[in-house]
């Protein structure tokens, strides 16, 4: 009888300890970026907290946030909360890094992206970290499926990609990743620079690939407000991209490239 018993709590006591070893870990998010992994990738009830960004207009899941616990990204918060797992593209300072690392959890970062695969690298180490690897791969192939059917759509034409703010992206960005994924060449140099408004009036590029143009509190009285640029943009737009698809190096920029292919012409 007392085997029997001493059995029994032993079978309890490794059952805790597999349920205790598998529980999933508490999520952190400290920035809208961030948010957008988290909102993807981690199950609902692991969700520490999120950025207060996370259901801004400019949050592409921003409808998975609601009801989702907000936090400031503050030192106090981040402890109070008790992390095991925080991800973070640019959020929270280095002191508050160091001492959550300090506290015993892990932070996974965000890298910025040039390109897709700098966009495969990212999902794959969240997904790792949440331990949610098929979910990670599943976003994989849904983004380059995406890509595939983008593929070469505009057949070379060339084109400026355009902010409000009067910025334009080219080679080594994921915009101009977004851009080569369609088949179009940017016309812009390589990284990110301002455009020559009064260059690009007198001068203006067959194409146009606007981003950020959704947002209505950004760059109000950015020089690609300038009401001549809209003129040109009315006539000359590819398309318009929205600030929530491109403001994080994330698998749903190949949705970008996907809008782009979609407004090539029929040959």
């Amino acid at each position: 009888m007392r085997r029997a018993v001493g059995g029994l709590l032993l079978a309890a006591g490794l059952a805790v300890a597999v349920n205790v070893q598998a529980a999933p870990p508490r999520v952190l998010s400290l920035d809208q970026c961030a948010d957008q992994y988290v909102l993807a990738l981690a199950p609902r009830e692991t969700i520490a907290g999120l950025s207060p960004r996370a259901d801004d207009e400019d949050a592409w899941l921003r409808s998975r946030a609601r009801g989702a616990p907000l936090r400031r990204p503050t030192l106090e918060t981040a402890l109070a909360v008790r992390p095991d797992l925080v991800v973070r593209f640019w959020g929270g300072d280095p002191r508050l890094v160091r001492r959550l690392e300090a506290s015993g959890a892990r932070v996974v970062q965000i890298d910025e992206a040039a390109d897709f695969d700098g966009v495969r690298a990212n999902v794959r180490r969240v997904a790792a970290a949440l331990d949610r690897r098929p979910q990670g791969e599943a976003l994989i192939r849904d983004m380059d499926a995406r890509l595939a059917r983008s593929r070469g759509a505009w057949r070379g034409e060339r084109a400026l990609y355009l902010t409000p703010g009067g910025f334009t992206a080219g080679e080594g960005t994921l915009v101009g990743a977004m851009m080569a994924a369609a088949g179009l060449i940017s016309v812009a140099g390589p990284g990110y620079s301002p455009v020559s408004l009064e260059r690009l009036v007198l001068t203006p590029p067959r194409l146009l690939v606007l981003g950020f143009f959704d947002t209505s509190r950004r760059d109000r009285w950015g020089g690609g407000r300038h009401p001549q640029i809209r003129r040109l943009a009315r006539s000359r737009a590819a398309a318009s991209l929205p600030g929530s698809m491109l403001g994080c190096p994330a698998w749903f920029a190949a949705e970008g490239a996907e809008r782009l292919a979609a407004a090539a012409p029929r040959r």
